[in-house]
């Protein structure tokens, strides 16, 4: 069982550092990074197709992305297919449901699966009977692994959690071919519940992320498959050292958890929040957010690190001549092989990127111009060397771009 140690003093410490390390770049406006738009997409049924229009339908959108070492791979759960690319927009190869999709044009007649020449690339199809994609992840192998829903016959349920067990992950290798699924115990193993997120490791580990009832579940397999650790995080057990800080309930959202890249690891990103009470009338007002902390979680030893305090973002309101400022908290991103935390969220005009060093030596912080107004749907990927990609989709087509905050990074250690 994983327990927090930590009393007030530790707490008010890393409250401390980690309002008092901070980046020596000048104060003023926060510069932006440049967005480099790369290829578009048409919406339709083909092979180079993305298919998005249950945008004008009620539902949420099952599209996501990951880039890898310059390719990008797109699960489009609309038609039930995965499509990878290179960063030019050419199609090498696509994984489809023959139910939801036609024949690629390159495949002959006599094959499901073909590796065709032509003048610009070598195309591969691969028929899978997709049910309903979710996250996706790559490995260093170029193994791919896209999370999909089991048939309604082929689901379970865990009577003690009361949770639906109906998702697995599928593996292809690096020529396309189907290997297995992996499941809680591993290939061909009990279904997972809903997962959140699926990563991979430079040791071409894979990292399943699960929602529950009472918090999450993080599944860590080796690169043949099997099960190193199950690691629970159940909300009431999780760090609390704000607990003694004040009288009025405390909550503990646990946003995010994502792994290191390099070792055994997991970052674990805790808001909390405390209770507001009308003073008038003594009777709970709202809920006020409070700070956040990251916590380490080395999975080797099983305790947690000291915890890393996470500036908030300060949200200005204006009403008239009064200005009011809420903090907000980040959303997690992600970290980077060099252990560069990053943090991102929404403005009026873009997104707010906070770049932190995992010893809380250095904060960075960018802006991102974007028009919210000018697409209907999104999917960002974050990438272990520090490369933010974004899938746009606007009324009549989609855009693939990107931010190389990697060379941001570089440009900044070499200073």
């Amino acid at each position: 069982m994983y327990m927090n140690k930590y009393v007030r003093q530790i707490f008010f410490a890393c409250l401390l550092i980690g309002f008092f390390l901070i980046s020596c770049e000048p104060t003023g406006n926060v510069i932006s990074v440049e967005k480099n738009d790369l290829f578009d997409m048409e919406y339709g049924n083909f092979e180079e197709n993305i298919n998005l229009f249950s945008l004008s339908s009620p539902g949420p959108v099952s599209t996501k992305i990951e880039m890898y070492d310059g390719f990008f791979y797109i699960a489009n759960g609309e038609s039930k297919k995965v499509m990878e690319m290179n960063s030019y927009g050419d199609l090498i190869s696509v994984y489809y449901n023959a139910e939801t999709n036609p024949t690629p044009s390159f495949v002959t007649s006599n094959s499901s699966k073909i590796n065709q020449q032509n003048e610009e690339s070598i195309h591969t199809a691969v028929e899978y009977p997709f049910n309903e994609l979710g996250d996706i992840a790559v490995d260093e192998r170029k193994y791919l692994y896209v999370v999909d829903r089991l048939p309604i016959e082929r689901q379970e349920v865990d009577e003690n959690s009361r949770v639906v067990l109906s998702q697995v992950v599928l593996r292809f290798d690096s020529n396309g071919t189907f290997i297995d699924y992996i499941g809680q115990q591993g290939p061909g193993g009990v279904p997972f519940p809903y997962i959140k997120n699926i990563y991979t490791t430079s040791k071409n580990e894979l990292v399943v992320v699960c929602q529950t009832n009472t918090g999450m579940t993080v599944f860590w397999f080796n690169e043949t498959g099997y099960l190193l650790y199950t690691v629970p995080f159940e909300i009431e057990s999780l760090p609390n050292p704000m607990q003694d800080t004040t009288e009025l309930e405390m909550f503990v959202s646990l946003e995010k958890i994502v792994p290191s890249f390099t070792e055994h690891k997991l970052f674990v990103k805790l808001d909390y929040y405390v209770t507001t009470v009308d003073t008038a009338t003594n009777v709970q007002s709202g809920i006020d957010y409070m700070a956040t902390l990251l916590y380490p979680l080395e999975l080797d030893v099983g305790v947690y690190g000291h915890p890393l305090n996470i500036p908030a973002y300060d949200q200005t309101v204006t009403d008239g001549f009064s200005k009011l400022v809420y903090p907000m908290s980040y959303e997690f991103l992600g970290v980077t092989e060099s252990g560069w935390l990053f943090f991102m969220i929404a403005e009026e005009e873009g997104y707010s990127i906070q770049m932190i060093q995992e010893s809380g030596q250095k904060i960075i912080k960018r802006h991102l111009n974007i028009d919210h107004s000018s697409y209907l749907y999104h999917a960002f990927d974050f990438s272990s060397d520090g490369i933010l990609s974004g899938l746009f989709a606007q009324e009549d087509k989609a855009v693939m771009s990107w931010w190389r905050t990697d060379t941001l990074i570089d440009s900044i250690i070499n200073v």
